[in-house]
């Protein structure tokens, strides 16, 4: 084109904005710039979500600048482009809010936008405080608040989708996504259930990753005998659905099974990607089927031309582990083509733990240390092995440390489902009938430790819960 307008060049930024080239867009919009194009409103619009795209708050600032210069502030696709672009990129939600308090009339774009912010930082009371505020709300912000607490607060997700059907608002497929996942979080299958009968009468058992989501439930709340059923009736399949059903056959031990479900989805002419391979290579790792599981890693991988990453390395240093091949592990992670992560030294941790092989378990820790320098479990195993070796300086100094990040730390909350009824536990706590039984039942645990001579596992629980761990 010899002449190119602003309508033009907008939407070529618009068009590699829309498939994630957002170098090359914004490459665009500064020719743009240089050839004197005065940008319009959607101009901006789509320039910002570019910024939000790359994560460059920068950019987005300069472009922000332009906004004002331009006159362009008051367009509400502009300040909503504008919020959601603070809203992603900025670590705080300060320049989001004095962006959404601009913004003269607010729409439901704006409200959602806000509340994701305040829900992927985990501000729950945040996101439902703008939630109470909003005069009109549609399915997609009620589903936007239930989608951001299944990410932190699961029990909170299933009470505003409990007010959602209240208020009468009818929950749709993503609703339900959201709803399952929560379910599972929790682990509790009789909420989950009632969720399954709830997709059913809506007619909604036919859309496929919804389904996924119910085999992922299912296989999460113990129940893997339905979830195995949910996938067998299923007319079509994912990768997601085979991936689902061969995780939670992992999960509770059935290697074999999860096994052979692979192989007959690579008849099914299924491509298996990374997260399969954790799977199956987690599978054999807690079923004991070393030979299968490097089999996989060594040739299977390559024929399908996919590269290990950090958590298929965990997985076979796990699966080696395991299995007492441990120097074995430690070789693999010195082979590896790129820096091991604190999963992988992990795994090596772990393993040297079981086998009793302090050397190596001192080298690993130090390694996890170095990359993850808050995880508690690590600080106990490194103090035991100073006092063992007659550090008792070194093992001081550990011990120190773990203090000063207990201190720090946010207490952890789990949920148990028993008769129907859901049981918190958060760290610390020793109130309620509930909190006395389990004290008796760890207590009991101590004992059973003690007298199959388990010192060290003994020493590092008791200290972990001495420290609120």
């Amino acid at each position: 084109m010899p002449d190119r307008d602003v309508v033009a060049w907008t939407a070529m930024v618009t068009g590699y904005a829309a498939r994630s080239q957002n170098t090359r867009a914004w490459g665009v919009f500064c020719e743009m710039l240089r050839k004197e194009i005065v940008p319009n409103a959607f101009t901006f619009s789509s320039v910002l979500k570019v910024c939000k795209g790359m994560k460059d708050v920068s950019r987005g600032r300069s472009v922000h600048s332009l906004v004002v210069k331009r006159g362009m502030e008051g367009f509400i696709y502009v300040d909503n482009a504008l919020m959601d672009m603070y809203a992603t990129c900025c670590t705080s939600m300060r320049d989001a809010c004095m962006a959404f308090q601009h913004i003269r009339e607010k729409n439901a774009v704006s409200w959602t936008t806000l509340i994701t912010g305040y829900t992927h930082r985990g501000r729950g009371h945040s996101a439902l405080r703008c939630f109470t505020e909003m005069r009109q709300k549609d399915l997609i912000t009620w589903n936007t608040l239930i989608s951001g607490y299944e990410k932190f607060d699961s029990t909170q997700s299933l009470l505003v989708f409990s007010r959602m059907e209240s208020e009468g608002f009818t929950p749709n497929c993503f609703t339900f996504t959201s709803v399952t996942a929560a379910c599972a979080n929790l682990a509790v299958i009789s909420c989950g259930q009632q969720v399954h009968g709830g997709i059913i009468r809506r007619g909604l058992n036919s859309n496929l990753a919804l389904v996924n989501s119910l085999i992922d439930m299912y296989a999460k709340c113990g129940s893997i005998t339905e979830a195995h059923k949910i996938f067998n009736e299923m007319p079509v399949r994912d990768l997601v659905s085979w991936t689902s059903m061969m995780i939670g056959y992992g999960a509770h031990g059935y290697g074999e099974e999860a096994v052979a479900l692979f192989e007959e989805m690579v008849k099914a002419d299924v491509k298996p990607d990374q997260i399969v391979f954790m799977a199956v290579l987690s599978s054999c790792s807690h079923a004991g089927l070393v030979d299968q599981g490097l089999n996989y890693f060594n040739s299977v991988m390559d024929h399908y031309k996919i590269k290990p990453n950090q958590e298929i390395y965990g997985c076979v240093v796990d699966l080696l582990g395991r299995a007492g091949r441990v120097e074995e592990a430690y070789e693999l992670i010195q082979s590896m083509p790129f820096k091991p992560d604190e999963s992988v030294w992990g795994a090596l941790l772990s393993a040297c733990k079981t086998h009793s092989l302090p050397g190596l378990a001192k080298l690993a820790a130090l390694r996890v240390l170095d990359l993850q320098p808050n995880v508690v479990s690590t600080y106990v195993m490194l103090s035991n092995i100073y006092a063992a070796e007659g550090e008792w300086r070194e093992s001081a100094r550990m011990r120190k440390l773990m203090k000063e990040i207990v201190s720090k730390k946010v207490s952890g909350k789990s949920c148990i489902e028993v008769k129907n009824q859901v049981y918190s536990f958060v760290v610390g706590d020793t109130v309620g009938t509930h909190m006395e039984r389990a004290y008796q039942t760890l207590g009991l645990l101590f004992q059973h430790m003690k007298e199959i001579d388990d010192e060290d596992e003994v020493d590092c629980l008791i200290h972990a819960i001495e420290n609120g761990v």
